[in-house]
């Protein structure tokens, strides 16, 4: 009867978690130009997710007229920590007074230089409503906030052609966002092409993002079609854009602007009708500032920009995440091994690896039994998991074979994850580091389903 009452109270409230329709208000951010060529000047963007950017560029969120401001100077960002500013890598800095500032968390009424201009950040007296929307969009799971109002912005979005950048932290969901657009929008019965352009080496790029006529280089036995081809009236994804070498960029903005291409060693151009979608883990208008990246390419790339927000700042998000997991590990909607006790104690780990580790941690309570966080400030609760789900199907034996199998896979999954992230997505280090041939740790990548 217990246990009864406790799968109850359990199911009612992953449903409560999984609600989409409630609404909630976010804090907008207050600029004022305090001295300056645009003194006297109050910024307050209505965006509700994302940062704000500001600069002398006009994709900015807050424009500036001084030209010793740099094109993309600093981006105010709001966390659970408070106002979050980050210079991005600006010509002449921004200053707290006499101290550079690189990144930091500020609190409201703070003043900042950025060359002969001083800004005061703080809060609007108004706030941004973030209503959710009254149907589920396929993959984005969670009811912050930050979430609800990025629902929004995709609802709102997928019907246009326009190109979309989709940033954040590595296993923050990229792909999935560029799903869920793509499935929303008119091309939704068309391909969906992913090219991974931070795996891939650099000479092989061009071919496979326009294909390659046979002879067309050492190898090309035949030839093939590259992905601005084979995702003709659907939707290409450019993931990790930020890695494209820059003697490709020119090439790609080209396809972009003509919306024509051609093979590697072809001599006849061939019309593409398709939507571009890209992401990257890296903020690309401080590489733009660094001169590694093409200002006129990330125009074209950026023409709507989706921020994701890290797991750890939404954290009221994880029941809901867990209770999505189980059933996309389980295949099943059966009760999630994990208490509800562990999940209190999982809300205050870090999440360096954001969704995908917490996949991973889902994924092992599922198959292996057990939770396992490499945080050594966390003491998981002595019932962090339930018994097997023996109690729940009597007699179900699961073969050795197969237990086996998913064991070892749950563990390529977890190690292969935890060392791309920490080489920081770079695939040859992280082979190097762990003593295996590249491309065999590409297989494993593959294998499960881990993008560099």
């Amino acid at each position: 009867m217990a246990a009864s009452l406790e799968r109850m109270a359990d199911e009612q409230e992953t449903q409560r978690n999984l609600q989409t329709r409630n609404v909630g208000f976010v804090p907008r951010i207050r600029v004022t130009v305090v001295s300056g060529r645009d003194a006297g000047r109050v910024f307050e963007p209505p965006e509700a997710t994302g940062g704000v950017s500001i600069g002398v560029s006009e994709d900015n969120r807050i424009v500036l007229t001084d030209p010793t401001v740099s094109r993309y100077h600093l981006e105010i960002e709001r966390t659970e920590a408070g106002l979050v500013v980050s210079d991005l890598g600006s010509l002449n800095g921004t200053f707290l007074g006499a101290v550079q500032l690189r990144q930091g968390v500020l609190p409201a009424g703070t003043r900042l230089q950025l060359g002969q201009t001083t800004l005061e950040i703080g809060d609007s007296l108004e706030a941004s409503s973030t209503d959710a929307l009254d149907v589920a969009i396929p993959g984005l799971v969670g009811d912050s906030p930050v979430m609800n109002a990025l629902r929004a912005q995709v609802a709102k979005l997928a019907p246009s052609n326009a190109s979309v950048l989709i940033q954040g932290e590595t296993g923050t969901g990229k792909e999935v966002f560029a799903r869920s657009i793509h499935q929303l929008g008119p091309r939704r019965d068309q391909p969906f092409q992913i090219v991974d352009c931070g795996s891939l080496p650099s000479t092989l790029i061009a071919s496979e993002l326009f294909g390659h006529e046979r002879g067309a280089f050492t190898g090309a036995d035949s030839r093939q079609a590259g992905a601005f081809e084979l995702a003709h009236g659907g939707t290409l994804l450019l993931d990790e854009i930020g890695e494209l070498p820059l003697a490709v960029q020119p090439a790609l903005l080209g396809v972009l602007e003509r919306r024509r291409f051609r093979r590697v060693g072809g001599q006849t151009d061939l019309a593409t009708d398709i939507r571009v979608l890209a992401a990257t883990n890296r903020d690309l208008r401080a590489e733009v500032n660094r001169g590694n990246f093409r200002a006129d390419l990330y125009f074209r790339l950026a023409v709507v920009r989706l921020v994701l927000p890290p797991l750890r700042d939404r954290r009221e998000d994880i029941p809901a995440l867990i209770a999505h997991f189980v059933k996309e590990v389980a295949g099943d909607d059966r009760l999630s091994p994990i208490t509800r006790s562990a999940i209190e104690a999982l809300k205050a780990h870090p999440w360096g690896g954001n969704l995908r580790e917490l996949r991973n941690v889902v994924e092992a309570a599922v198959t292996m039994g057990q939770i396992s966080v490499d945080d050594a400030g966390i003491e998981m609760p002595a019932d962090a998991v339930r018994p097997s789900s023996s109690a729940e199907a009597p007699g179900r034996v699961v073969p050795y074979k197969d237990a086996r199998s998913k064991a070892i896979a749950a563990f390529e999954k977890d190690y292969v994850a935890g060392i791309i992230e920490a080489c920081g997505g770079n695939v040859s280090e992280a082979a190097r580091r762990a003593q295996m041939d590249r491309s065999y740790l590409f297989e494993l990548m593959k294998k499960a389903g881990v993008r560099g």
